[in-house]
């Protein structure tokens, strides 16, 4: 055994957060009409065992039930919490009879307290305490990816399968043990293709397919094809259909639309999705599409290229370029769901869900299912949960503007949940005193994982990387599980008292700071930007200066560096850029990298700051002058300077919308308007504002960036360039003051602190 096998089996131990091991390996599990299929694979092999399918629902009374012809059984549960007994069925036919009972009995308005899974999976492993993949590692998985390639209709920018002039151009097909195969439009046609591709996936046999963009674009356009064909995708491991159907997912604020696919017995895994995923602490992405995402992670090779989707039709004519384009995308996919699927691969370990829904699924849904199994397994009943308020959040401030070199970020490690173990703000309701232990174990857990990463090398060190950040990622979330809506355990009283604490600490670990004569430039919730004090520029020297602040701060809570800066550009609240030691930029805050800028901006202000941050501000004129003459001149590529917008509303609504004055008149819909092609909602549109002057109305100036000719260019000079002189005066107070200075100076009050106030938390994937 290996020292990650044997750190890892340590882990795995804990029943309270792990799953049984009764059968280990396992890689998917579907439900039929009585019994579980249980996936496992053994010494490599893949088997196929079948178990009872456990269904249930959480009752408040069991009359609720009484009239149910249904076969099903009640028992009564520990405990006076309002969900207090466990309705068990046999059969799926059974449990959907029951919820169609309690649906018709709830339609007439009483206030019917009961509880039902929808995902079957979930409802077999939460009862059964199986989990996927304990005693796997990753390498162990079959995975397969796919990249479609389309021809596009003229006339349109971005493929649609439900296009009759749309075809398959290309369909690239690679796995984790070796194999690659591109089926070519060139080679055959797009019925034989898509009948190629069923029987790669049945003798190839994947546990997972991957690939970017899969769910809101690659499976939707296969399928729309393939019905255009008349050829069934019996891609399951059952031989049965591929199916789909309507869902949408929140991420951080934004609800992301897309079509859930579903292949008995495989998961399907979308880069796209855990690219979303990523983004939400990272922030550093500029942007979705697999060429952006490769370049951030440095994983973009030479000889590499991109090929955009109203281009695949120019490629038609070169094949070998196309089949090694699409090839070179499948093995990217591959690479990138190695990087970012490790956590919930670990995940899968963890929590009652499949390996596909693990990622879909929020992170305080994750704990509300852990207690729900911990509840269930020691046959205690359940609350339901508690009535949503809102409540002041982490303390935010910015204190100095400007220019800072020598920079040093602090943060408290672990800040709500180092405050909720310390003093005890556990959910009240939580009876058996599980919440804190899981948050203990997976703390500790954290904590050996990260010391364990040192003393491990190649795969096994990444492994446990991934282990450790996936702790990280837990422990955190557990705050956020007291302010969530749908969490039977949730208790905002709690929730509100860890904010407070958290407020107090920070703002007095500020105030130690300063007393010992650092500048704060920026705290946010539990972490601190400064510059230290004359002759504390070492990073030991830091330390001790950090340490000296343990005597004043609770006891188990303590400052650590987290990082180290040449420079620092602060903004405003929450926005500022970072330049390493390494020369790379970092930038963050909606501020600095809103996705509404074209990229041609975005490049100018990373030059910008760059400069800036090099103590090179006297050059930043000259090379405004040199982007608008580039401008002027004509240089600039039309994909810097367009804007690419998604039709939300199909035409017809937004004719209703416009006449009803209910939104403003957009470029886009403009232009798909007076198209002679059909567009509908989710079409993209890619336009670019052409004349002259700066007095421009952009709906009716906007082209479709396809349309742009280079030979006889006509994109609107002044309008672009005055987009310039705006970002340049945007930052110009900055620029024209050196070093740091008061916040005072140029934010008002309202935007210098803020004690957000929190909503409570909606997580879950809604179908």
């Amino acid at each position: 055994m290996t020292r990650y096998q044997e750190i890892a089996a340590e882990f795995y131990r804990n029943r309270l957060l792990f799953g049984t091991t009764e059968r280990p390996a396992i890689v998917a599990v579907e439900i039929g009409a009585r019994n579980a299929e249980i996936f496992r694979r053994v010494d490599g092999k893949l088997t196929r065992e079948s178990a009872p399918a456990q269904f249930f629902i959480l009752l408040g009374d069991p009359s609720l039930l009484s009239t149910l012809a249904a076969p099903h059984s009640i028992r009564e549960l520990e405990g006076d919490f309002a969900l207090r007994h466990l309705a068990t069925f046999d059969t799926a036919a059974a449990l959907d009879a029951a919820k169609r009972h309690l649906r018709k009995a709830d339609a007439g308005g009483n206030e019917i307290p009961y509880f039902v899974l929808t995902d079957p999976v979930e409802q077999f492993l939460l009862l059964s305490g199986m989990t996927f993949f304990v005693g796997l590692e990753f390498e162990h998985l079959h995975r397969m990816q796919i990249d479609v390639q389309a021809c596009i209709t003229p006339g349109f920018e971005f493929p649609s399968g439900a296009r009759e002039g749309d075809r398959i151009a290309a369909i690239a097909i690679t796995d984790s043990r070796g194999f690659e195969r591109v089926l070519m439009a060139s080679e055959m046609d797009e019925r034989a293709m898509l009948e190629q591709l069923v029987a790669i996936v049945r003798e190839r046999d994947p546990d997972v397919i991957e690939g970017h963009n899969l769910l809101r674009f690659g499976l939707d356009y296969i399928q729309a094809r393939a019905r255009r064909n008349r050829v069934a995708l019996k891609l399951g491991r059952d031989a049965s259909l591929m199916k789909a159907r309507s869902s949408r997912m929140q991420i951080a604020e934004r609800t992301i639309a897309y079509r859930r696919f579903d292949i008995y017995g495989r998961s399907v895994v979308d880069t796209w999705m855990l690219a979303q995923h990523y983004d939400i602490s990272s922030r550093a992405l500029e942007g979705f599409g697999l060429e952006e995402i490769e370049r951030h992670f440095k994983l973009v090779h030479p000889g590499r290229t991109y090929i955009e989707p109203e281009r695949v039709n120019d490629f038609m004519a070169n094949p070998a370029a196309l089949r090694e384009i699409a090839l070179d995308n499948a093995r990217q996919v591959g690479k990138l769901a190695e990087m970012l699927s490790l956590s919930y691969f670990v995940q899968a370990q963890i929590f009652p869900y499949s390996y596909q829904n693990v990622i879909l699924r929020g992170n305080a849904t994750k704990i509300d299912s852990l207690l729900l199994r911990a509840y269930l397994a020691q046959n205690h009943s359940v609350p339901v949960p508690g009535e949503p308020i809102a409540f002041a959040g982490g303390h935010t401030e910015v204190r100095r503007l400007g220019v800072a070199h020598a920079v040093a970020h602090c943060d408290v490690t672990s800040l709500y949940p180092s405050l909720m173990l310390q003093f005890g703000l556990g959910p009240g309701s939580d009876r058996l005193r599980v919440f804190l232990r899981m948050l203990a174990e997976l703390r500790k857990f954290r904590v050996q994982a990260k010391g364990a990463v040192r003393e491990l090398q190649g795969n096994e060190r990444r492994y446990m990387e991934a282990l450790q950040q996936t702790f990280k990622i837990l422990v955190n979330s557990f705050y956020g599980y007291l302010g969530f809506s749908m969490g039977h355990f949730n208790d905002y009283a709690q929730a509100q008292e860890v904010t407070r604490r958290g407020r107090e600490l920070i703002q007095h670990a500020m105030v130690e700071l300063e007393a010992r004569g650092a500048q704060v430039i920026e705290v946010d919730t539990d972490g601190i930007y400064f510059v230290a004090p004359p002759g504390c520029e070492s990073e030991s020297e830091q330390e001790k200066l950090l340490e000296s602040l343990a005597g004043v701060l609770p006891e188990g809570i303590k400052l650590e560096i987290d990082g180290r800066y040449p420079a620092m550009f602060s903004y405003k609240m929450k926005n500022y850029v970072l330049l390493d030691e390494t020369g790379e930029l970092t930038i963050r805050g909606s501020g600095l990298r809103s996705r509404g800028l074209e990229r041609f901006q975005r490049r100018f202000m990373e030059e910008m700051f760059g400069l800036l941050l090099e103590d090179r501000r006297a050059e930043i004129p000259e090379r405004l002058e040199s982007w608008k003459r580039r401008i002027a001149e004509h240089q600039m590529p039309i994909r810097d300077l367009m804007k690419t917008d998604t039709l939300q509303d199909s035409l017809e609504v937004y004719r209703q919308k416009i006449s009803g004055k209910r939104r403003n008149v957009a470029a886009a819909y403009e232009l798909a308007l007076k198209a002679s092609r059909p567009y509908s909602s989710g079409d993209q549109i890619s336009y670019y504002v052409t004349g002259r002057g700066l007095k421009v109305k952009v709906s009716a100036a906007a082209k479709m960036a396809a349309d742009y000719d280079p030979d006889h260019p006509d994109e609107n000079v002044e309008y672009y360039q005055a987009k310039l002189d705006e970002l340049y005066n945007k930052f110009k107070p900055y620029l024209d003051r050196p070093g740091l200075f008061d916040a005072a100076d140029l934010v008002p009050p309202e935007e210098r602190v803020q004690q957000e106030l929190i909503q409570p938390e909606t997580d879950v994937e809604k179908d």
